[in-house]
């Protein structure tokens, strides 16, 4: 059984950030929108899509990691976790969770060009595909498991420091 409630889910592209959302029930992911990878200070991408969750009032947001086949974590899931905690620390208290996406972009391509949209229309709807697909597969596994799915993002606690007196 699944908790209700809106997620989000997130494809984090080097240029591009797909972004969906589940329906209240938490049952079914649909996609919201891509998103223009923001590298700047701004982080445009991050506040559109802590807006997002504002807005739906979401129960928490779920953001792919990238292994390869074997498990393994390379370079780009170690961008996807450094992008889940900056995402953490801006929509806080909300929790992010970082879930397996392994062949979610190949599979997206797949079913797009399954579906009839031609090869060059990919590129503007794949992110938003690859995250239906990272969402779905978390409800999924929430559903049949009844636990939230894949790793909780922690954010670093800060060290306590000691007051001096005069």
């Amino acid at each position: 059984m699944s908790r209700p409630g809106v997620r989000l889910g997130v494809d984090v592209g080097s240029v591009r950030v797909g972004l969906a959302a589940s329906d209240p029930s938490g049952l079914l992911a649909s996609p919201v929108e891509t998103l223009v990878r923001d590298l700047s200070d701004t982080r445009a991408d991050q506040a559109r899509i802590s807006a997002v969750a504002g807005e739906r009032d979401a129960l928490e947001i779920v953001v792919g990691l990238p292994r390869s086949l074997s498990g393994h974590e390379g370079e780009a899931a170690r961008l996807a976790r450094a992008y889940a905690l900056d995402l953490a620390r801006l929509v806080a208290p909300t929790p992010v969770r970082l879930v397996d996406e392994r062949l979610t972009t190949v599979e997206s391509h797949r079913k797009l060009r399954d579906s009839g949209v031609a090869g060059r229309a990919h590129r503007a709807v794949v992110d938003q595909a690859a995250a239906v697909l990272i969402l779905q597969s978390a409800l999924d596994a929430e559903g049949l498991s009844g636990r939230a799915p894949g790793e909780p993002v922690s954010l670093p606690r800060r060290p306590r420091t000691k007051e001096h007196r005069r």
